[in-house]
């Protein structure tokens, strides 16, 4: 009887010792220190690295032209349109996010009078026909850019009676501007804010 107890020991004792050690293979047999590194979504990316005698290329804010004045302008006609659409939707928060200080001030007043007169203004932007660049200067450290705007809208303004004071729904109709934007080259944010109307 001792014997099979004996015989009955070493056999558990084995096979616990198999699935120690198994268990162990499994874990520390994972990594062997010689793999190489891959991180996911990385492996197929490639990056340069900085040369030490490579300076970066700054950018000539004296003058805009070649991409830049082309991706400005794509700008300038897509602020065109939302300040546009803002003014005639009363939309104060997109206003000011577009808007130098002096003009949101100008703006929120002709939204106040045509609120307090009940005038009602339908506006439809159907889009800009041209866009050019005017003039271009820095000044210490504000960049100007004055763009000649023209665009075909329709704009109909009613009064407190559903009737058409001015405009008509059925007439697109050409406008011609000129808006004076500005920029701080100090300030991180890459935006351009409208700074003045230009009468002409």
């Amino acid at each position: 009887m001792s014997n099979s107890f004996g015989y009955l020991d070493i056999i558990l004792l084995g096979m616990i010792a198999g699935f120690i050690i198994l268990r162990l293979r499994s874990i520390l047999g994972r990594k062997t220190g010689h793999e190489s590194k891959v991180y996911p979504n990385f492996a197929e990316k490639k990056f340069s690295i900085p040369q030490n005698d490579t300076k970066p290329v700054e950018q000539n804010l004296e003058v805009l032209e070649g991409k830049d004045k082309k991706d400005f302008l794509r700008g300038a006609e897509i602020a065109y349109e939302s300040i546009l659409t803002s003014f005639a939707n009363g939309d104060l928060i997109k206003l000011k996010a577009l808007l130098a200080p002096n003009m949101f001030s100008n703006f929120s007043e002709a939204i106040k009078a045509r609120n307090k007169e009940n005038i009602k203004s339908d506006f439809t932007f159907i889009g800009v026909k041209e866009s050019s660049v005017e003039k271009y200067e820095k000044i210490k450290d504000n960049l100007f850019a004055t763009v000649r705007f023209v665009a075909e809208v329709i704009s109909v303004k009613k009064n407190k009676d559903n009737q058409i004071i001015e405009g008509n729904p059925d007439k697109i109709k050409f406008v011609t501007d000129s808006w004076k934007f500005k920029k701080n080259i100090n300030n991180k944010s890459p935006n351009w804010y409208l700074a003045e109307i230009i009468s002409k």
